[in-house]
């Protein structure tokens, strides 16, 4: 009896330590620097397990969700309003190794997805200000990323160095970030147990680029999304829309850069 209650007590504890954390972050944006009074909000997630992370938007694996569902059944009558609500402006998976340091960013550019990992350092000043946010005792720290100033606060009370999108490497959980134009912030409202840390559907084999390439692929579509997908692989998409809805689709794509020229990283 002894053995099998041991037995029990093992198999207990490694269900337990096998289960991943989540923190769920409310990500406040604002895109358009001509509207500085319109802030889009979205929902996102940051999974953790033994040292491995993902961040990704909560609208982004329903949408993927709804369209895998769609190829298993062969039924892609999607519900359009539905859709377009899941419609994300995190169009990014961050993947974090704590061990080995590396970031890595995921993104589509229409059929083709596209890999670089993050080469600039996030050197952090840490500060001696703090304040409780939530549940949480916070400290202060500062970084220059990417062409903005960021304020982060992290607790120690989570004893893990990080964070929303490509932040991290500080002594602790990141709660709090944001820039000080107050374009971007990120905010750590629940968390949680889950099984696992999510994985995502992979359509072929991702395209391994430095950043600088990825930036200049990503920049080439949005000028001219039609003259793009001739040259990214994209020929399938093209030949599957009429004149008349690929002059659409161009004018959408316009339109929408027109209102997001404040992207989060400005250089």
């Amino acid at each position: 009896m002894k053995k099998i209650g041991l037995l029990i007590l093992v198999i207990t504890c490694n269900l337990v330590f096998a289960q991943a954390n989540r923190f769920i972050y409310e990500v406040s944006m604002k895109t358009d620097s001509t509207d500085r009074n319109t802030v889009k909000r979205e929902v996102a997630y940051l999974d953790i397990f033994q040292g491995n992370s993902v961040f990704y938007s909560e609208n982004r694996v329903k949408r993927d969700s709804l369209i895998a569902k769609g190829r298993q059944t062969g039924n892609f009558n999607f519900d359009r309003t539905q859709m377009q609500s899941l419609r994300s402006n995190m169009n990014y998976i961050i993947e974090k190794d704590a061990k080995s340091n590396k970031k890595l960013l995921k993104a589509r550019i229409m059929q083709d997805e596209y890999v670089y990992e993050e080469e600039r350092p996030m050197n952090w000043k840490i500060l001696s200000e703090t304040a409780t946010i939530g549940d949480y005792k916070t400290q202060k720290a500062e970084t220059n990323f990417a062409g903005r100033k960021w304020s982060a606060w992290f607790t120690t009370d989570v004893p893990v160095q990080d964070g929303p999108y490509k932040f991290a490497g500080l002594p602790g959980l990141i709660v709090k970030v944001e820039d000080s134009k107050g374009d971007y912030s990120f905010d750590l409202k629940e968390s949680k147990k889950i099984g696992s840390i999510a994985t995502f559907e992979q359509r072929g084999s991702p395209i391994n680029v430095k950043r600088a390439v990825f930036e200049k692929q990503q920049k080439q579509f949005q000028d001219n999304p039609i003259a793009a997908m001739a040259t990214m692989g994209n020929r399938n998409a093209r030949i599957q829309m009429d004149a008349n809805q690929l002059k659409q689709m161009e004018e959408r794509r316009k339109e929408e850069n027109r209102k997001n020229n404040n992207p989060i990283e400005l250089k």
